[in-house]
């Protein structure tokens, strides 16, 4: 019988293209629009948050990197206390929630103080913290409600959402951030968050339709009860685990090639552009490139990486890039050079290493999903960040040489690429 729905008619075309298959779409559309809304709000922030970072100081950045870190480690114990009591499917929207209510707090409070420096190192410090527990929590949703198998098919093509919201966010500041201002951007960005949470809900409500197996039948129920456990139970299974352990070192490894590039940034962008909505425009305009690379790679290419040649390859190719980027900056550190270098560092991050970086929690239990990887995602990566930012502050001031740094910065690439196939070896191993 021939199809007389015209969306059946583009079902294979798409499960050709994209390799979705028919009942798959909606969950793809709602993972593609939770992240699109996240990212999308996320990005109008950073560009202001790049520009408080700068307009405190280029010399403090290691001050406000401890006390990101900082942050992050008191607010642990709060996201662990609601995971552990809060049902599952509900943990997204009760942290987005209260994330939303803050940044209304300094949205209000930036439009009455605009010039306040130390509300603007808050803020800076906050949305450092915010960002990484947000995304990490989108991608928990994610590892939670697909398979292995199907995040090697679908990862990349939900995370072109992300892209999409980065591509839209800074443009979107770059736009609005005259009539708006900073505390204007900070309101507007907080309704695309809240919106997210609730594409979040519906990916829990599709799996429950369409559980993977007869072992799922239970699934729904388990979905509505709580993780249980201690606040810090993230922590302690991270030191129980090798393979998570691995994953660990892998992300301060990643901090630590990031912060290297960040300082850079600052202080290139500082000496080049002294007027701060300029400095928002340029950390605008670099977003939208990032972005626009990403989603391509997304769509076309990081999916059939994955399932033909392995998760391993993901984790492996930036890293050796970046190694090779670090001795380009060495060798002829200016703004045209570094921008190659940044772009590449975040096209690739986006569209190979953070895909397959989720794709490793696909193996471990559904606590470990939650606690576990947020653990890693916020406690580890900032501590990560507060390190390797002072070591690249002593480095500058011993040596005052920035190409010592990025020699160093090509050394620790190398040690990310190896961390990176062997957990794409050990993740091969965990897969049913």
């Amino acid at each position: 019988m021939q199809p007389t729905d015209g969306a059946t008619v583009r079902t294979p075309w798409l499960s050709r293209l994209f390799g979705v298959r028919p009942h798959e779409a909606p969950a793809v559309a709602a993972g593609l629009a939770m992240f699109f809304l996240l990212f999308t709000g996320y990005f109008m922030l950073r560009p202001v948050r790049e520009t408080m970072g700068v307009a405190g100081g280029v010399d403090n950045l290691q001050w406000l990197f401890t006390g990101t870190f900082l942050a992050t480690v008191a607010v642990l114990p709060l996201y662990g206390w609601i995971a552990s009591k809060v049902a599952r499917r509900r943990i997204v929207p009760w942290v987005f929630g209260l994330v939303v209510a803050t940044l209304l707090g300094f949205g209000v409070g930036l439009v009455l103080q605009p010039d306040n420096v130390w509300a603007g190192r808050a803020f800076y410090i906050w949305v450092s913290v915010i960002n990484l527990l947000l995304i990490s929590l989108a991608w928990s949703v994610l590892a939670d409600v697909f398979a292995s198998s199907e995040a090697k098919r679908l990862f990349a093509l939900i995370a072109a959402g992300a892209s999409a919201g980065g591509l839209t966010g800074p443009l979107l500041a770059t736009v609005l951030v005259q009539p708006l201002g900073h505390g204007g951007l900070m309101l507007l960005s907080s309704l695309f968050i809240a919106a997210s949470a609730g594409m979040a809900l519906w990916l829990h409500r599709w799996r429950d339709r369409h559980p993977l197996e007869r072992l799922e039948a239970h699934a729904p129920a388990q979905r509505e009860r709580p993780l249980g456990g201690n606040p810090f139970a993230g922590a302690t299974a991270v030191f129980r685990s090798p393979f998570l352990l691995g994953i660990a070192l892998f992300v301060v490894l990643l901090a630590t090639v990031t912060t290297f590039l960040y300082f850079e940034q600052a202080r290139l962008v500082s000496g080049l552009f002294p007027d701060r909505a300029r400095q928002t425009q340029v950390f605008g305009l670099i977003d939208t490139v990032v972005q626009v690379l990403a989603i391509l790679t997304q769509l076309f290419i990081t999916g059939r990486v994955a399932q033909n040649l392995g998760v391993g390859v993901l984790l492996v190719g930036v890293p050796l890039v970046m190694a090779f980027g670090f001795l380009w900056l060495a060798l002829a550190p200016v703004f045209a050079v570094f921008v190659v270098v940044m772009v590449a560092r975040r096209a690739g991050e986006y569209a190979f290493v953070r895909p397959g970086r989720e794709m490793l929690y696909t193996v471990v239990p559904p606590a470990d999903k939650y606690k576990a990887k947020n653990f890693i995602d916020t406690v580890v990566y900032r501590g990560g960040d507060a390190l390797s930012a002072w070591v690249k502050r002593l480095l500058d001031v011993l040596g005052d040489h920035p190409g010592l740094a990025m020699l160093i910065g090509a050394g620790i690439a190398l040690a990310w690429a190896g961390t990176g196939w062997g957990l794409g070896r050990a993740q091969r191993r965990r897969e049913p």
